[in-house]
């Protein structure tokens, strides 16, 4: 089986995509090669951020990797949080202010229309490629559910009546950004 590292040490995003790979490849995250570095994210763009973070892993440890970066996009908000969705609330990346924050920012506002979008760049050898993946959803006025992670317990996906964090696992990898990104990425490293 093909070991192919995944550029992350958020161990929630590596138990989503070793779901939605099953045991087609085995993943790697940075903690199983020994990198325990923190990899800056200094790009204004998710694609940017992406390859800073596969080209350091490329660079420093020799693997093919690949690597994400995911927004949460809100529109009455401009886009915002957008690439800075981890630090919404401040450089702690805690999801719980940045949810509060999130929906202070929200409060009264009738269009809740909002997205997430995960983008992965995947470098093979000499080759950089990149697949995105999108959902489409809206921001609810209150946290629903206790999966998931992030802003899951605030986003409900269009043509559902629940947040991410109230679906089962398996249900929220059919219809995520990440797994919809994923299951590109695997198309094209399958065949």
């Amino acid at each position: 089986m093909r070991d192919l590292v995944f550029a992350t040490n958020n161990a929630h995003k590596l138990d989503e995509v070793r779901s939605i790979v099953g045991h087609r490849m085995n993943i790697l995250g940075l903690r199983d090669i020994g990198c325990n570095e923190d990899i800056p994210e200094t790009a204004d763009t998710l694609e940017g951020n992406a390859l800073i973070k596969a080209r350091y892993v490329k660079e420093h440890y020799g693997y093919d990797c690949f690597a994400d970066d995911t927004g949460l996009e809100v529109d009455a908000l401009g886009g915002a949080p957008g690439v800075y969705s981890a630090r919404y609330a401040g450089p702690g990346h805690d999801s719980e202010a940045n949810m509060r924050l999130l929906l202070a920012n929200l409060d009264g506002i009738v269009d809740r229309r909002a997205r997430f979008r995960t983008v992965i760049a995947l470098i093979e050898g000499s080759e950089e490629r990149q697949f995105e993946g999108i959902v489409e959803g809206s921001i609810t006025t209150e946290p629903g559910g206790v999966g998931g992670f992030g802003y899951d317990p605030v986003f409900m996906p269009e043509g559902f009546g629940m947040t991410f964090a109230e679906m089962d696992a398996d249900a929220k990898n059919a219809v995520s950004h990440r797994g919809r990104a994923m299951r590109s990425l695997m198309e094209y490293l399958l065949g």
